[in-house]
């Protein structure tokens, strides 16, 4: 008789990922694509009374720094891809090749697309399927994007995850449980639900990219659906295939710097990153801080807006998440993490040291010909302010020449990334700017008007 298979989700809200546990039923388990801190699977498998013996990677992560290391140094055994190249210690897979992981085996599925050497795990039990662990090849009511690697492979990628959903994952039961790593909120994804699992059967029946009729018509609906995404991608590929520095299981922490330590390093090049919330900051900061208020998708616009190489000093509130933030910066690849201003805003105040200001407008106030939406392209398309202008906060440093004239109000959807924009604006030297509280609906609401769309 088969057993039940119950993998444990691990959500990752702010980057749109899952990775997962899988108690293996005789006192081990298995890690699915896990994140950078180890504590929680290691915690997870401790209260369950298991040892945590594997650890699989999917692929070659481009969006998060993978945790198999870690887990590594605990004890567990690594699989892989073997067309990724990994240099930590591993069992590579490919095709067809099985891994007896004691009564339970995974059968690697070679499923090139959303990166060449990307591979779905399928859980067996005896000879019958029980979970499939999709990567970024199957997902809820979409598929992984295939533009991680060059423009250049873009549409032949495409076509490879044509012939992988088809050939190998299609094919299999429909009442297949599927558990895919990344989902709703991730910039792997192209556009999909917020539901995390769900069945081969489900796919086929409701997920639009599958209902396209050829291989020609999946690739241009795919491509088409393709936005933006963080510059930081383009390097982690090859920091999860080369290793980096291991940090344990302690929560990490923040070392409080004085007004004396931080200002040289400042002065030395360093990022100075305000981390209170968007109110708090236009009250008050540092000049030439930037807001990247702290909350789950706080390490995307990190990854999105700062250089790696350069060191970072943070301004917090006091009952804000030192461990949080330190766990979201290293889980996108920085490491150059110098501290935070020890007494936070208060001191720089009561030094004496300039502050600067950006004032909230709100929704009736807004001036729509000067505003600026920073939002994504796809929630620009879904509805603005008629009149207003448009750049992503990702592309505003590109495009510092071809903002509007005069007094500028920037918003976003709610605020946060307006902030972000105002202040990365404000530090190159412009002045005369404010930020919208809300986004449009909440205009559309205060005014009565219409958005466009």
């Amino acid at each position: 008789m088969s057993r039940l298979v119950s993998p444990l989700p691990f959500v990752d809200e702010g980057l749109g990922n899952s990775s997962y546990l899988v108690d293996l039923g005789d006192g081990r388990a298995l890690a699915i694509d896990p994140s950078r801190d180890p504590s929680p699977y290691l915690q997870a498998a401790e209260e369950a009374g298991l040892k945590l013996a594997f650890a699989a990677e999917t692929h070659l992560h481009a969006d998060f720094v993978s945790g198999s290391a870690e887990l590594a140094a605990f004890g567990a055994d690594v699989l892989a891809p073997a067309a990724g190249g990994l240099e930590l210690p591993h069992k590579g897979l490919g095709d067809g090749d099985e891994f007896d992981l004691g009564g339970l085996r995974l059968r690697a599925l070679a499923t090139p697309g959303h990166t060449p050497e990307h591979v779905a795990y399928l859980l067996l039990d005896g000879d019958r399927p029980v979970a499939l662990f999709s990567g970024g090849s199957l997902l809820v009511g979409a598929v992984a994007r295939t533009d991680l690697i060059s423009p250049e492979r873009t549409e032949e990628l495409a076509r490879s995850l044509w012939r992988s959903l088809e050939e190998q994952i299609l094919v299999l039961p429909d009442d297949l449980p599927v558990y895919p790593t990344h989902g709703a909120g991730s910039f792997c994804s192209a556009p999909s639900t917020g539901e995390r699992t769900t069945t081969i059967g489900r796919e086929k029946g409701s997920n639009p990219l599958l209902a396209a009729p050829d291989e020609d018509a999946f690739v241009e609906q795919l491509l088409a659906g393709l936005g933006t995404y963080p510059p930081y991608f383009r390097r982690l590929r090859e920091v999860n295939r080369r290793g980096t520095t291991l940090y344990g299981p302690e929560p990490p922490t923040l070392t409080p710097l004085t007004i004396d330590e931080c200002r040289p390093l400042i002065d030395a090049g360093a990022l100075l990153v305000d981390v209170r919330p968007v109110a708090a900051f236009g009250a008050g900061h540092i000049p030439g801080s930037i807001s990247i208020a702290l909350r789950p998708v706080f390490g995307t616009w990190l990854g999105w807006l700062a250089e790696p190489q350069r060191c970072l000093v943070f301004v917090l509130d006091d009952d804000q998440d030192r461990a949080d933030l330190v766990r979201q910066a290293r889980n996108v690849g920085f490491e150059l993490l110098a501290g935070e201003l020890d007494g936070g805003i208060a001191v720089w105040e009561k030094a004496g040291l300039p502050l600067a200001t950006i004032p909230l407008v709100q929704p009736a106030e807004l001036e729509p010909s000067r505003s600026l939406d920073v939002r994504q392209s796809s929630e620009w398309a879904e509805g603005h302010v008629p009149g207003a202008t448009h750049i992503e906060l990702g592309a505003l440093t590109d495009a510092a020449g071809d903002l509007p004239a005069g007094p500028l109000t920037l918003s976003c959807g709610h605020g946060e990334r307006a902030m972000t924009a105002a202040s990365m604006v404000s530090a190159a030297g412009r002045g005369d700017l404010s930020v919208l509280v809300g986004g449009p609906d909440d205009w559309a609401a205060a005014t009565g008007q219409g958005l466009v769309r």
